[in-house]
């Protein structure tokens, strides 16, 4: 994952977003090298368009995923090596989390100049 945000580069709606908001827990426990895994997994995934993350330095962040199809969300969310994660996500690295799924109707952008 990269240090530094960025945006992801999305189409013309309608599209879908996998807002993940986490509280983590203290120390890395490997989190690191699986959230680069995750995303570089999720990126191979068929209707996956982009992804946008940051973490402050209290722990909390959000991530937030962007998907062509509901589908193509489910198919991510029952990846096997997804699900492995998120178990240890649940025991070890997360103190506090909220998912949300929304379908993207209309987006706005200032561009820089």
């Amino acid at each position: 994952m990269s240090t530094l945000p960025t945006f992801a580069n999305t189409p013309e709606p309608p599209y879908y977003a996998v807002v993940f908001s986490s509280q983590r827990t203290d120390g890395d426990n490997g989190y690191s090298q699986m959230a680069a895994r995750m995303v570089e997994l999720a990126a191979r995934q068929p209707g996956f368009i982009g992804v946008e993350s940051v973490r402050g330095n209290d722990g909390f962040g959000i991530t937030v995923s962007y998907w062509k199809s509901a589908e193509a969300i489910t198919a991510w969310k029952a990846d096997v090596e997804h699900l492995a994660a998120q178990e240890v996500g649940k025991r070890a690295w997360y103190e506090h989390y909220e998912l949300r799924i929304a379908k993207v109707e209309r987006a706005y952008a200032k561009s820089p100049t």
